[in-house]
């Protein structure tokens, strides 16, 4: 596209009531806003199989919340929270450190006597790089004991149940420092009524990093440089899906984390390849999407990209829109929030 977005193009006011502190229950009680051909209409997401029909593949995101929000001290007794934010090497992991000046290259994250980690690296996005004493499947057993479900800085409230509330109810494959919070609407239920209108569901990995959190900086868009963030997708899955679009099926993904593995697999030709690799592809306004028809998703933050990234899917213009009417229905937004299921904006009829 020959015009370039500013950061500012993708503000919007947002009353801070609006920001969700707890999860309704059940999950799929939550409220969802349906956005298709520029009409929108309003249910809940216990009743989402009515808007998908048969034959469509349902991609969820299995990947699981580590317990990632770690606190230890320096070596002089400072407290120091650090929060996973994505893993280099077995027991090596890129940290978001407060306050982190309090550590520099050569010094201990201490946790306890039997935990602890050096720092080796500190870049100047104050990202640091910790080396833990303990590696492999051990390093997850001492998260487990000593780690705290990594609530996003924007949920204020205590939330006792969070190791519940903050995963998917098919969460399977650890490795996340934060939820796919699409997927965080789902229901034993609503997955069988969804199973027996004759909905295929499928499921990819991506690893949500602590980078979801990050700011966008860069007044243009396109400069911004997206963090990398591992997934993989199975030769199964790639079948299905592929089979799916040669038969004219849609595909519906359950949120950004879906999309971006589906979007990432994609190759020329609109078919998806197997792959185990990161992705930091970065979806803004005239991106061409090759495999997602339809995509649930959560109300994100202003300027951020994963709004651009609705922007992109159903027309800058729609978006605004539309988060200005869920803004005035007083939707909930955010991690805990409700949330939207949009159909892809089709090309202008010639």
């Amino acid at each position: 596209m020959s015009y370039h977005f500013k950061l500012l193009d993708f503000d919007f006011n947002l009353p801070p009531e609006l920001i969700a502190n707890k999860p309704v229950f059940p999950r799929d009680n939550s409220k969802i806003l349906i956005h298709q051909d520029e009409d929108i209409s309003e249910d809940r997401v216990k009743n989402l199989d009515q808007f998908l029909e048969k034959g469509d593949i349902l991609v969820l995101n299995d990947s699981k919340v580590l317990k990632a929000k770690i606190l230890g001290y320096n070596k002089n007794g400072a407290k120091i929270n650090i929060n996973l934010h994505q893993e280099i090497s077995d027991g090596v992991w890129q940290v978001f450190a407060k306050p982190a000046k309090k550590l520099n290259i050569g010094d201990q994250f201490i946790v306890s006597e039997d935990f602890f980690a050096e720092i080796i690296d500190k870049n100047s996005d104050g990202i640091l790089t910790l080396n833990f004493n303990i590696k492999s499947s051990d390093f997850f057993h001492k998260l487990e004991k000593y780690g705290q479900m990594p609530l996003p800085p924007y949920i204020k409230e205590q939330d006792e149940n969070a190791d519940d509330n903050y995963q998917t109810i098919y969460a399977k494959k650890l490795g996340s420092v934060a939820a796919p919070t699409a997927g965080l609407h789902f229901t034993e239920e609503l997955i069988e009524k969804i199973k027996k209108k004759g909905i295929k569901i499928v499921f990819v990995t991506l690893n949500v990093g602590a980078g979801t959190f990050l700011p966008v900086k860069s007044e243009i868009i396109q400069d911004h440089k997206m963090h990398q963030e591992f997934f993989e997708i199975n030769p199964d899955v790639c079948d299905i899906i592929n089979k799916a679009k040669e038969s004219g099926n849609r595909i519906v993904a359950v949120g950004t984390t879906s999309m971006r593995v589906l979007e990432s697999a994609a190759d020329e030709n609109g078919f998806l390849v197997p792959k185990i690799e990161n992705t930091d592809i970065f979806i803004y306004p005239g991106y061409k999407f090759k495999i997602v028809d339809i995509l649930m998703t959560n109300f994100h933050l202003p300027k951020s990209t994963l709004f651009m990234l609705v922007s992109a899917f159903i027309g800058f213009d729609n978006a605004k829109k539309l988060y200005q009417l869920a803004i005035d229905k007083k939707y909930r937004f955010y991690s805990y929030g409700d949330c939207c299921l949009l159909y892809k904006k089709l090309p202008p009829k010639l």
